[in-house]
């Protein structure tokens, strides 16, 4: 490392960088070895800077440089091959994962049974996988800075071969979506490129000249050492370590999240304000009057946390067995999965670690609710890898879904679930389903779309799904209202004439919910957009008072 006049270059590491810039701390800049960079992304017209964050501890030398210091320095080498690794570098995601859940989507059966590919070895596996589920590579998340300051380097003419252990089909698949690489290496079916095959492909392409390598694994650490030059992208702060340690790190994109980072993201995708929905295991327990027996309230509780780790095991299995058509979906798009921040396979051990902290609490509640966790998980499972895609048949599964929370909160206290309640629950719950169903077309109408990727619905469905919905509405307020005249539920209450007043208010809600859904403001998901809307919220709250005076409260007349 050399010092310099303030009017001329400083180099750190193999970037150069304008001294006026950098001057002022001139001993922590003449320490540096490796230097993090991430775009800054200026508005039309501006000069575009990068920021480039010294690495060594304790630092707070913060230097901007011009993006066009890195490109001449970069440039200057381009009659070095530059070898880039395709899975965790240019994509955030994993091709073979991204196969596998896709299979999984199409093929459930012949998926599992592809896995025996896996004992002629793990290139015939992603060959297989890769058959089965291909994935949609149009829509495949990528290292957006890193493609960037690919193109610039494809831009200054050097030579650019993707290099990669994924299957060729992907592998050639990404190349022709990006239009960036010259050539591809990629595992063949019989020989998995990765480790030291990947090695020895990339030293015979390069004739046993000079390379630089981009990669992001641990498996990349040996072909870090060997290239000329080594670019990190994606790495774990332990893979950081070991290239910096053992190559000559050039430019670093965009280090791994934080683990506190990624729970925070799981945390989100397991969506626990959908957990609300399994407070309707306690509906038996309300209308039975005997809430205030301890025992059954504490099965009851266990009951809500077992539904509650199922439906978050589901929610994981369905996000991955989407995850095309969420990268598709202009907000599903965002997902943790969808857009990479979360992989695949801490997905599916997310998911498995669920159900079976799930089954077991259902275990020790009993073995009646353990079987109705069963047949909600087995449901879950048909729905997400069948009937989500069939008109009318995936709604009512949701409204099946649903009606078996309810018929749970039943086999975990012990209480008889009544042919009103069951009346009841699966006419209201088919409707809030054909709600979400009628928010999602209302919303394809709006972006001019006439099909939804992934469901069985067009826009021209609309009316009659409307329809449909308000019908079964009412279907479940005449239960109601037959409920309510029943004289063996008169004895039951202590004022049964305030449920008129909740047939009324539920009227006033559900008609809310139409209405909005035809105007465009309804979210997916009605559960979101009843918490969301303070109407919404007041009618709700105004019901389960009136239900609390109607059971409690012994009003005159």
């Amino acid at each position: 490392m050399r010092r310099h006049r303030d009017d001329r270059p400083v180099e750190i590491g193999n970037l150069a960088l304008d001294a006026p810039t950098a001057h002022a701390q001139p001993r922590e800049a003449e320490s540096a070895q490796r230097a993090v960079v991430a775009p800054r992304h200026a508005g039309a017209g501006q000069r575009q800077w990068w920021r480039l964050r010294p690495s060594w501890p304790g630092s707070r030398c913060a230097l901007r440089v011009h993006r066009a210091t890195i490109i001449e320095r970069m440039s200057a080498d381009r009659e070095v091959p530059l070898y880039v690794d395709l899975d965790g570098s240019v994509l955030r995601s994993d091709t073979l994962w991204e196969s596998f859940a896709s299979a999984l989507r199409r093929h459930p059966l012949r998926t599992v049974a592809a896995l025996a590919a896996l004992a002629s070895g793990r290139a015939a596996l992603k060959r297989r996988m890769a058959q089965l589920g291909a994935p949609d590579v149009d829509t495949l998340p990528l290292h957006e800075g890193f493609v960037a300051w690919l193109r610039e380097q494809r831009a200054a003419g050097r030579r650019i071969v993707l290099a990669t252990a994924a299957d060729r089909a992907l592998a050639e698949a990404v190349a022709a979506r990006l239009g960036l690489f010259d050539q591809v290496l990629a595992s063949d079916g019989r020989r998995n490129l990765k480790g030291r095959h990947k090695l020895a492909a990339i030293r015979e392409d390069a004739g046993g000249a000079v390379f630089d390598y981009c990669g992001n694994g641990p498996e990349d650490v040996a072909i870090f050492a060997a290239a000329r030059r080594a670019v990190v992208v994606g790495a774990s702060p332990r893979v950081v370590r070991a290239a910096r340690s053992q190559a000559d790190v050039a430019v670093e994109f965009e280090r791994r999240p934080a683990r506190a980072q990624r729970l925070r993201w799981l945390l989100v995708a397991l969506r626990p304000h959908q957990w609300l929905k399994n407070l309707l295991v306690l509906v038996p327990l309300l209308t039975s009057f005997r809430i205030e027996e301890p025992m059954l309230g504490r099965d009851a509780f266990l009951a809500f946390v077992s539904f509650s780790l199922a439906a978050s095991s589901g929610y994981l299995l369905n996000d991955l067995l989407d995850l095309g058509a969420d990268r598709r979906h202009p907000r599903k798009s965002d997902r943790a999965f969808a857009a990479g921040r979360l992989s695949v396979p801490s997905g599916f051990a997310g998911s498995a670690a669920l159900l079976l902290a799930s089954l077991a609490i259902a275990w020790a509640v009993g073995e009646r609710f353990a079987a109705t966790v069963l047949l909600y998980l087995a449901m879950t499972g048909t729905y997400s890898a069948l009937l989500k895609r069939i008109a009318l048949l995936d709604v009512a599964m949701l409204a099946g879904l649903y009606t078996v929370r309810v018929i749970g909160g039943g086999t975990a206290t012990g209480i008889p679930v009544s042919v009103w309640l069951l009346a009841f629950s699966v006419f209201l719950f088919f409707s809030l389903a054909l709600l979400k169903r009628c928010g999602e077309l209302v919303a394809q109408r709006e972006r001019e779309e006439d099909t939804g990727k992934g469901r069985g619905y067009e826009v021209s469905d609309l009316p009659v799904l409307q329809s449909l919905g308000i019908a079964t509405s009412c279907a479940a307020l005449v239960v109601l209202a037959l409920y309510v005249q029943d004289p063996d539920v008169a004895r039951r209450y202590a004022s049964p004439q305030v449920l008129w007043l909740m047939l009324f208010g539920l009227l006033v809600w559900l008609g809310r919910l139409w209405l909005d859904t035809a105007r465009g403001r309804m979210h997916d998901d009605p559960l979101v957009y009843t918490l969301r809307d303070r109407g919404s919220r007041w009618t709700v709250g105004v019901l389960l008072v009136l239900f609390g005076v109607a059971a409690a409260v012994d009003l005159p007349g």
